[in-house]
C-alpha cells in the first residue's frame, strides 16, 4: 500500500512525548516506570492507525500496552486516537520492529500481537515476514517465559506459512480459527484492515501460540 507523505507528522510526534515515547531505550528492562501502574505488558508490532491497541487498552485496564509503528504518517492516526482516549495504560513507539531488542529486555513483555502484517509474498522477502524464525527469536528474547503470540490475518498463504514457522520453532498452538468471524470466539477486537476485509467477505484467520520455555 502506498503511504501518503505527511511532512508535519514528525513535528506532531515530537509534541506528544507523553504518548509516543521519545527515548524508548531509556526504559529497557523497566517499562513499568513508563506507566501509572506496574502491570503485564502486551505489545502490538505494526499497530497501524491504532484502533486495535486503543480498544484493547480500554477493555483491559489491568494490562499495559505499547503499539509499535515504523511510519510517521501512519502512527499519527494512532496518536490522535490516544490523545482522544487519554489512556494511562497505553503508549506508542515510532520504531522499527527489527530493533525491538534495543528497547526491550528479557521478561519485559508477556504477549505480542501481530495483526494483518505485510505478507511479503515473494520468496526472496521471506526474512521480512514478522513470523519468520528470526522474528520469533527476537520476540522470545524480550518476552517472559511462556509468553504468547496472537496472530490475525486475512492472507491464507501467510497464515499457512506462519503455522509452519511456529511449529518448526517449537511453539505450542493454543488456539486456531480458520474463520474467526463465524467462530464462537468471544472478545475479538477488530483492526481497521479486519473490518475492511471482512466486509468484503474475506475469511479472517487467527491463532495463539505459546513459547515452551518455562523453567
Amino acid at each position: 500500500m502506498r503511504l501518503r507523505n505527511k511532512p508535519w507528522a514528525k513535528d506532531k510526534i515530537e509534541q506528544h512525548p507523553q504518548y509516543i515515547v521519545p527515548n524508548p531505550v531509556d526504559f529497557k528492562g523497566r517499562w513499568h516506570e513508563a506507566f501509572e501502574k506496574a502491570q503485564p505488558l502486551h505489545i502490538e508490532v505494526g499497530t497501524g492507525k491504532g484502533r486495535f491497541i486503543t480498544e484493547m487498552a480500554k477493555a483491559h485496564p489491568d494490562i499495559n500496552y505499547i503499539g509499535i509503528e515504523l511510519y510517521d504518517s501512519v502512527i499519527v492516526a494512532a496518536l490522535d486516537r490516544l490523545i482522544e482516549a487519554d489512556l494511562p495504560n497505553l503508549k506508542l513507539l515510532n520504531v522499527n520492529a527489527a530493533d525491538l531488542a534495543k528497547y526491550f529486555a528479557k521478561n519485559d513483555v508477556a504477549r505480542v500481537y501481530l495483526n494483518f502484517s505485510d505478507p511479503w509474498p515473494k520468496v526472496r522477502h521471506e526474512k521480512r515476514r514478522l513470523t519468520y524464525k528470526d522474528f520469533l527469536k527476537l520476540y522470545e528474547d524480550i518476552m517472559m517465559d511462556g509468553g504468547e503470540i496472537h496472530f490475525k490475518t486475512d492472507n491464507q498463504s501467510l497464515f499457512e506459512y506462519s503455522l509452519m514457522s511456529f511449529s518448526q520453532y517449537g511453539l505450542l498452538l493454543k488456539f486456531l480459527s480458520l474463520d474467526l468471524h463465524k467462530s464462537d470466539y468471544e472478545g475479538n477486537i477488530m483492526t481497521e484492515y479486519e473490518q475492511k476485509f471482512s466486509e468484503k467477505g474475506n475469511r479472517i484467520y487467527r491463532c495463539e501460540v505459546k513459547y515452551q520455555n518455562e523453567q
